[in-house]
């Protein structure tokens, strides 16, 4: 539905590197992806309605003392291994997922309570091989132009309905798109402390009750924001967390798109 990018720009990415918090992990990236048409709604919530829902020993992170929940839909393309083709139909779908900010020993990250995906073969991958919280969804999302009195502007339509079988049920609806021009966050911010992470975290509860913690590294260029606009007619993606409702209107941010690759799983 969208232009596919060159997936050779990947590896570009590898050579910008100064941004990073750290350098890249020594061992060969595994996997490449691309994001597209990312919109990042977060809100402001407590802190002690986090702690529940994330294992010791990581620690919530926050920006002067407060903690922030992410809802980010955007489209996946050019999902693939390692030195692999694309492959259409396995390659390329909408993704949405709910996140927080953690950091362990120092180092902050992303923390996933879910992702949904409409591909069911990456959502087993996914679960079994990051152990990563993936949910199967009936998902849409498409662009449409919106033309005014002053200019034209391209909007997402996006739709997400969790379809997992077992898992509490979760929806988001609705339209956003850019209105602004492209910027790059500057350290100290809360839009470069919410978007440049390039870890994230998850964990494993195995038969015995123990618990395993992993990260995982990515790496991309800076982000190209923009200011955005957003009109969301539904979003249940918190209900299943059973914290406070999310209030007031969300800090919006619009990425176009972004390649990344990944590193496998580290075993803290």
């Amino acid at each position: 539905m969208f232009k596919a990018v060159n997936p050779f720009a990947l590896h570009e990415s590898l050579t910008e590197q100064r941004h990073r918090p750290w350098k890249i992990p020594e061992g060969p990236w595994v996997m490449q992806q691309t994001w597209e048409r990312l919109l990042f709604a977060h809100w402001p919530i407590a802190a002690s309605d986090l702690r529940p829902l994330i294992p010791e020993p990581l620690e919530i992170d926050t920006f002067e003392g407060q903690a922030w929940i992410g809802v980010v839909p955007f489209y996946m393309s050019h999902v693939k291994p390692r030195l692999s083709p694309s492959v259409p139909g396995l390659s390329f779908f909408p993704e949405l997922n709910v996140r927080t900010y953690v950091t362990y020993r120092g180092k902050p990250g992303v923390w996933f309570f879910s992702l949904e995906a409409a591909n069911p073969i990456a959502v087993e991958i996914a679960r079994k091989g990051f152990h990563l919280p993936y949910f199967n969804a009936t998902m849409r999302c498409s662009e449409k132009k919106v033309v005014s009195k002053t200019n034209a502007q391209n909007r997402i339509v996006y739709y997400s309905q969790r379809t997992h079988k077992g898992a509490p049920a979760a929806r988001f609806e609705g339209e956003y798109g850019p209105a602004g021009p492209v910027y790059f966050s500057q350290p100290g911010t809360l839009e470069h402390w919410l978007t440049e992470r390039y870890a994230l975290y998850s964990s494993k509860t195995h038969r015995d009750g123990t618990l395993s913690l992993y990260r995982g590294e990515i790496h991309h260029k800076p982000w190209p924001l923009q200011a955005a606009q957003a009109d969301i007619q539904v979003n249940t993606m918190t209900a299943p967390l059973e914290i406070s409702p999310l209030k007031g209107s969300p800090l919006l941010h619009y990425a176009h798109r972004i390649a990344v690759v990944v590193w496998p799983l580290v075993k803290l």
